[in-house]
């Protein structure tokens, strides 16, 4: 019998177990919120699930599942919980590294129930090369998931051996390596103060002159370090977020705009002498807020599919493809965003209490909308593209 013939994760239904677990993840919410992390109950159910190894690879027992899947379970267990959503996204993300390290170093770090963090590169990090690989010094930021994380990655620019001269590429670039450190020979550092996604744990984290052996070292998307062949470890990491956190961003909105109805038809407005419900401003509103957020999640379906079809047939997408999906992210976090604010202003006072279904999704919506996947310069670099122009790596 294949190793994928024994693999428990062979054709399971990604979304339906997310679905299964959504009750008690909105349970916990509070608990998350207020603890600012994902309580280890709720942890201990997505580990049972196998929910962290859906993208990892099947040579090591995982799910290796389709970026379609993946939005869509990230959708699901964000109208349950957002932070739980990120931590999840996150998570998963970091864990397509299994597909670019040695597989007895995939194995160490995943085949036990094992979550990576890591942060995006910061200044005055760096790997020094040394006998066997690297010693590696920094302090990153952002590493969502950090309180329960088995691993941690560190992204430095690597330096000779004199810890002073940069190791660069055929191209004149300095290189740089992802550094894959076990959680107990890291620091954390309890940093997380926000205003949204508080149940993240996104913690900064830190080593001082740590070894690091060159098989726990990687690059994201770097074809010489790739181990897998599947079409999966073919999509670039930074799009697999992009596509997590469009994900997260319907969850969030399509709970705000079922929460928003049943107290809309109910609750009569300071001074008015009828429910919402009747107020013309407030149909109206609705009928746009769920337009928004039903065609941009559409045209995101559309081109996610669009897509995996070019990496199921072995190439790459051209520019005008990888143009369009990234809109299609960027879209669909914005438009989520005004859907929610929709709700939020028509709410009144209804949605400024804590203890409400209003308050919590404002702020973990617009802390969504702050990464980088969805600012508005990014329609800049789409419309460079459709008019052929170079936007670059930005798309």
């Amino acid at each position: 019998m294949s190793d994928t013939a024994k693999n428990k994760l062979d054709g399971v239904d990604w979304p339906e177990r997310a679905r299964a677990l959504a009750p008690m993840i909105a349970t916990a919410s509070d608990q998350t919120e207020s603890e600012r992390r994902v309580p280890q109950a709720v942890m201990k159910a997505l580990h049972d699930q196998g929910l962290f190894r859906m993208m990892q690879p099947k040579s090591i027992g995982g799910g290796e599942s389709t970026p379609m899947e993946f939005m869509k379970v990230l959708e699901i267990v964000a109208g349950a919980d957002a932070s739980t959503a990120w931590c999840l996204g996150q998570g998963l993300g970091c864990s397509t590294a299994a597909g670019f390290v040695p597989h007895e170093t995939a194995k160490e770090m995943f085949e036990t129930p094992g979550i990576l963090a890591w942060g995006p590169p910061t200044p005055g990090n760096k790997a020094v090369l040394c006998d066997g690989g690297y010693k590696a010094t920094g302090r990153w930021r952002f590493a969502s998931g950090a309180p329960y994380a088995t691993w941690f990655g560190g992204h430095s620019p690597v330096f000779e051996a004199d810890g002073e001269t940069p190791v660069k590429d055929d191209a004149g670039k300095q290189v740089m390596r992802t550094m894959l450190m076990p959680a107990k020979d890291v620091t954390l550092h309890n940093v997380w103060d926000v205003i949204g996604l508080r149940g993240t744990g996104s913690d900064d984290y830190e080593v001082k002159d740590l070894f690091v052996p060159n098989s726990h070292t990687t690059w994201r998307n770097s074809q010489p370090d790739r181990a897998e062949d599947g079409p999966l470890y073919s999509v670039p990491l930074l799009t697999i977020y992009g596509m997590g956190f469009a994900g997260i961003a319907l969850g969030i909105a399509r709970a705000m705009l079922d929460e928003f109805v049943p107290v809309a038809m109910a609750k009569t407005g300071a001074g008015a002498s009828s429910v919402l419900r009747e107020n013309g401003v407030i149909q109206s509103g609705l009928g746009q807020a769920e337009a928004k957020v039903r065609s941009s999640r559409a045209f995101l379906i559309e081109i996610i599919g669009e897509t995996w079809d070019v990496f199921s047939a072995g190439q790459m997408p051209n520019m005008d493809q990888r143009a369009r999906l990234r809109l299609s992210i960027s879209h669909t976090i914005n438009q989520a965003r005004e859907a929610v604010d929709f709700v939020y202003q028509s709410m009144g006072t209804n949605a400024i209490f804590e203890n409400g279904p209003f308050e919590r999704r404002f702020r973990d919506m617009h802390t969504v909308s702050q990464q980088g996947q969805g600012h508005v310069i990014n329609y800049e670099f789409v419309g460079q593209a459709f008019m052929g122009m170079d936007p670059g790596h930005r798309v």
